[in-house]
């Protein structure tokens, strides 16, 4: 990467990680592909998937050179692959693409416009996105637009350390991020299950982020996707999500903080009670413990899981039919 181009055009670096995607990782590297910007390096990993995934990864790169490849034998995880591609990236910006989901051609030039825009402490820049089935189809749009395509709602930018605690706002697949960030904070937390929320929480406390209010990225949502998994009664998801609690908490500097962080954990509590995992309902009240006095509610709660009552088939049935409810009247679509 020649430093005189990199002042100029900043190099960006999008770490596909696949795993059993063969449907669909060629049209995410296509979206690389065709971005309208000039400098991009694209490292793809396969954490060791099962279908032909690897197989069309490397019939894409005989296509085009540039692209680096890792091929793991044995699934590392979806953290651990992701440092593996952070390890041979040399951009000055970052993508964390998913091999399912879709960069629109100048998701990569607006982004890199804006943080070269940008002055003070920012590490991040994120968008809105349209979410699509497994067949291309548009769903629904993360933050419901207006008829100008503009976001209806206001959405956090600059110290948003409180907003990472009070709601999940930020569409994953859509940050950019500075390379030099993420080393220094050593990338992604390999001990945990999922990135998002542990990056937020250890990246917000210190630096900013900016909200780019246009639809960049297309977001696939699946049947079997992470986010479901945190239903089932085996996940890890929740185990991880209170190790990110306590290093939230460690963080948190005023009453308000420590009250965001509290309305997350009662959340937390809530998902382990559903999910069967019991043990986990009581480490979770007793951080909620340490933050303040648990509501009614709660308390409720953390006295029922003593009995260990098989709510999870209930839970997921009130899941399926709350979605079935929610698909008759969808989010306002991308005009």
């Amino acid at each position: 990467m020649s430093p005189y181009l990199n002042r100029i055009k900043p190099w960006v670096s999008v770490i596909c990680t696949s795993y059993n995607h063969e449907a669909y990782v060629e049209e995410a590297l296509q979206s690389v592909v065709d971005q309208d910007y000039p400098n991009v390096e694209l490292i793809v990993v396969d954490n060791s998937s099962s279908d032909r995934s690897a197989e069309r990864i490397e019939t894409f790169a005989k296509k085009h050179p540039g692209l680096r490849f890792i091929k793991n034998l044995t699934n590392l995880g979806l953290n651990r692959a992701f440092n593996q591609g952070l390890a041979l990236a040399e951009g000055r910006y970052v993508i964390d693409l998913a091999a399912d989901d879709v960069l629109l051609p100048n998701r990569i030039s607006h982004q890199v416009s804006l943080f070269e825009e940008l002055s003070g402490p920012y590490a991040v820049v994120f968008s809105n996105a349209a979410y699509i089935d497994g067949q291309g189809r548009e769903t629904a749009i993360h933050y419901a637009v207006d008829g100008n395509g503009r976001s209806r709602t206001k959405v956090p930018s600059g110290n948003v350390f409180q907003n990472v605690l009070e709601s999940y706002f930020i569409c994953t697949p859509t940050m950019m991020m500075r390379r030099d960030v993420l080393n220094e904070l050593g990338g992604y937390d390999e001990s945990l299950s999922y990135e998002d929320f542990d990056f937020w929480v250890r990246s917000s406390r210190l630096y900013h982020y900016a909200y780019l209010d246009e639809v960049l990225t297309l977001k696939r949502r699946l049947p079997d996707s992470l986010a479901t998994q945190i239903t089932l009664r085996s996940n890890q998801l929740l185990s991880s999500s209170l190790a990110v609690c306590y290093k939230a908490f460690d963080r948190c500097s005023t009453k308000a903080e420590y009250q965001a962080l509290a309305g997350r954990v009662r959340t937390f509590i809530r998902k382990a009670f559903y999910t069967e995992q019991f043990e986990l309902v009581t480490q979770f009240g007793q951080l909620l413990q340490h933050i303040e006095r648990p509501d009614m509610l709660t308390c409720l709660i953390l006295r029922l899981s003593r009995f260990q009552l098989p709510v999870n088939s209930l839970y997921r049935h009130y899941l399926k039919w709350n979605r079935g409810r929610q698909s008759a009247y969808p989010q306002t679509k991308l005009v």
